[in-house]
């Protein structure tokens, strides 16, 4: 997953019934292109479906899970590049530098432990993070 499709997936996340060709218009490609972009999503499990989240029963500001993740950078990432890289990461809505065995403490929301996968993959793979020890949220108050 790159940029563009973080791009694609905002404006889904806005407006799901978004056409091809909006959506190509508003990132820079070609009807067709944006098609195979977000069929290609779906494949990969990324677009899960197209659905209504509503009500009291939505965890968080964006529904799904609120997760807490804990991270140890590895040894070729600093605290600037690591905080560049994360502001990237679209699930997560902060990032504390801590004290203690880990470096950073993330919150972050996705919609599902398939997307929690897919988040603890990329700060592994992108931002630095060597290792994670997450933790769900199952109720706030």
């Amino acid at each position: 997953m790159d940029g563009l499709d973080e791009q694609i997936l905002g404006i889904l996340r806005e407006n799901a019934r978004c056409s091809f060709s909006e959506l190509g218009r508003l990132v820079g490609l070609s009807t067709n292109a944006a098609a195979a972009r977000v069929r290609r999503l779906e494949t990969e499990g990324v677009i899960l479906g197209y659905t209504i989240l509503a009500g009291q029963n939505v965890p968080g500001p964006r529904g799904g899970l609120e997760v807490f993740i804990d991270v140890r950078l590895d040894a070729e990432t600093d605290n600037d590049t690591f905080t560049t890289r994360i502001a990237q990461v679209r699930q997560v809505v902060d990032a504390i530098h801590m004290t203690g065995p880990y470096d950073y403490l993330l919150r972050a929301y996705v919609p599902d432990t398939g997307a929690l996968d897919l988040l603890l993959r990329r700060l592994k793979k992108e931002c630095g993070a060597e290792q994670t020890q997450t933790r769900v949220a199952l109720r706030s108050r």
